[in-house]
């Protein structure tokens, strides 16, 4: 909630107030940017800085990502009230190609806020109570949405907290839920806000119907609205038949679960519902559980058995040295690493297909624009004095999360695929992206000390470094030294503490050569035979009976044939048809997941003994079923 009290002392609001107009037009990086920090306490054990081993891009593409976006919700009530001179920045620094450059804008379509009690959390709807529009109304919001369709955003998405309060069980925008018998006149609704904004030139690409369906938010600081799991489903249904009625071409995305805990558990019981699934484009979740390595690969499960994408579409709020629930407010390059390390395992271990923050912008800043405090919260990227109608203070304050989502964003745009990366160093996270023949590759080092990391890209064709850029906690998307590179192995040294995107032409073309070697278990220290027709572990001898090769097909291929997962468990088999159960996907953590159920290689029981079973199974994040490559 706001402050009664200015962040800023008197005289300093004033002097920010003062040079406001002359901040402008500066540049993202040097703007009213916090001053340079020492870097935090580690979270991570220091890396030496001695030549490291060299780390894999697989030769097998994942997914393909199709944005990387923020949400619009809230900050742009208060905006509406900037100098016009400081939302257009503000729209520079968001969409722009010398800012964060979005592909994804997530617009707020709003309930109405009857009942909210905190007023930028109250959008206004288009829709009276006579049932007639007012398409004046949500000039705050919609001022942002029209900056997003010029700036070109690749992927505009409306979503909505609280159908109009009318059609509400408690007549709230906040709390309660749809009355049933309003599915199809909540969902005509969505429809006529998509035609009205199609006839302004702004195509909203998806729709997502409810946000966090299970939390009620009846304590009214915010727009919510509860949606039980056997409703879901009728307004998915209401809204695709409505859509395809009028001959919309908006895509549906749900459930936008809290977590990944009632995305597993949820998903699968409304989705599965008679014709249902044909309406649905995307699975989207929100990862405030702090997922551990195997809840976030768990989603690949849960999307694989839903044959849909999943798009992570919301968190915020972490802090106190990690990336879990926690009130905290911290520019700095430590909260710029935990957001980067939440990206990389969304892509790399859940196999997201998008990446969203929470709010771009907020007010939540505490008591100190530039140092860490614990009266904030790290909800925006870009935040603003809460106070800014008394002292009339416009001046934007950045963090290193504003920095390191740029460092994605910027570079690594829809259509590009992610190739996870194996065998980094310790303390270090890396994630390649194939952009037709370039690639993006994003470094983040958590360790306090300098890390050295060589890189195979696996490329059968030359490989030219041309552009190196980084956020430090004195960097803020610096233009620094390009890595040596020298067949097809990148090498460089991270400096403590940093995030760095590496941009890699591939002259000729893209192409990758096979990995080879043996794959021993990390918890039973014992290899999987190259013909596993017995699916069971050995004792690990170095012979070729135990070694494979993976290739860019994502092909386990051994002595006895192919890794094939089938109904009836892992087998062999002498050909590669290309279908799912011979497709596999090596995760940086050591998870071997098939592609054609999202689950991992197993060894039953956590077994040690030789000839014990591999089996697949639910990834857990567990030992056993972590393989390094020998």
């Amino acid at each position: 909630m706001r402050t009664s009290r200015s962040i800023l002392g008197t005289a300093a609001a004033a002097a920010a107030l003062a040079v406001t107009g002359a901040l402008m037009s500066a540049p993202p990086s040097t703007a009213a940017a916090p001053p340079s920090t020492t870097a935090g306490p580690s979270r991570a054990a220091a890396a030496p800085s001695t030549a490291a081993a060299t780390a894999e891009v697989s030769p097998h593409p994942a997914q393909t990502i199709d944005n990387i976006g923020a949400s619009g919700a809230w900050w742009v009530n208060d905006l509406k009230n900037f100098d016009p001179r400081v939302r257009a920045r503000v729209a520079r620094l968001l969409f722009s190609e010398r800012g964060l450059d979005l592909s994804a804008y997530r617009y707020n379509i709003g309930g109405g806020g009857t009942g909210v009690t905190y007023a930028p959390r109250a959008p206004e709807d288009f829709r009276g109570d006579d049932g007639t529009y007012d398409w004046s109304r949500d000039e705050a919001g919609r001022t942002f949405l029209e900056y997003a369709a010029e700036y070109g955003v690749e992927d505009l998405i409306g979503f909505v907290n609280s159908a109009p309060a009318g059609w509400k069980t408690n007549g709230k925008s906040c709390g309660g839920h749809l009355e049933a018998g309003h599915e199809r006149d909540f969902a005509r609704y969505i429809a006529d806000v998509t035609d009205h904004f199609a006839k302004q030139g702004i195509r909203l690409d998806y729709i997502s119907p409810f946000n966090e369906p299970t939390n009620s938010f009846d304590s009214c600081g915010q727009e919510g609205m509860l949606v039980d799991v056997g409703q879901r489903d009728d307004i998915v249904r209401a809204l695709g038949a409505e859509q395809r009625a009028r001959k919309q071409r908006t895509g549906i995305i749900a459930d936008e679960s809290t977590s990944t805990v009632k995305f597993h558990d949820e998903v699968p019981r409304w989705i599965s519902q008679p014709d249902t699934a044909r309406y649905v484009d995307k699975l989207a979740h929100h990862t405030y559980d702090n997922p551990s390595d195997g809840d976030r690969a768990r989603v690949l499960e849960t999307a694989k058995s839903a044959g849909r994408a999943s798009w992570s579409t919301e968190i915020c709020c972490f802090g106190k040295g990690g990336t879990g629930w926690a009130q905290e407010y911290d520019p700095t390059i430590d909260g710029g690493l935990s957001l980067s390390r939440i990206v990389h395992k969304d892509f790399a271990t859940a196999h997201d297909s998008a990446f969203h923050w929470w709010v771009a912008l907020s007010e939540m800043i505490g008591t100190d624009p530039y140092a860490k405090n614990d009266q904030g919260w790290n909800d925006g990227l870009i935040y603003y004095d809460p106070d800014y109608a008394e002292n009339g203070n416009q001046t934007l304050y950045f963090t290193k999360r504003y920095y390191a989502l740029g460092q994605y964003s910027r570079f690594v745009k829809p259509g590009a695929v992610l190739h996870n990366v194996t065998g980094a160093p310790p303390g270090v996270e890396v994630s390649a992206y194939d952009r037709k023949g370039t690639w993006v590759v994003v470094v983040n080092n958590h360790n306090t000390t300098d890390t050295a990391l060589n890189l195979h890209l696996n490329s059968k064709t030359p490989v030219r470094a041309t552009k190196a850029v980084r956020t430090s906690a004195t960097e803020d998307w610096a233009s620094v030294a390009r890595p040596s590179v020298s067949g097809g192995t990148v090498s460089a040294t991270l400096p403590a503490r940093s995030i760095t995107t590496y941009v890699l032409d591939q002259r000729g073309g893209p192409g990758s050569s096979a990995l080879t070697g043996a794959w021993q278990g990390e918890q039973s220290g014992k290899c999987l035979p190259a013909d596993v027709s017995g699916a069971s572990i050995a004792t690990c001898t170095g012979g070729a009976e135990q070694s494979w090769s993976y290739d860019a097909r994502g092909a386990l291929k051994g002595a006895g044939g192919y890794l094939t997962a089938t109904a009836s468990g892992l087998a062999t088999s002498p050909g590669f048809t290309g279908a799912a159960g011979q497709r596999w996907l090596l995760n940086a953590n050591g998870q071997i997941v098939s592609e054609a159920s999202g689950k991992c290689l197993d060894v039953s029981g956590e077994a040690t003994a030789d000839g014990s079973r591999v089996i697949l199974h639910s990834c857990t994040g567990g030992a056993n079923q972590a393989w390094f490559r020998r």
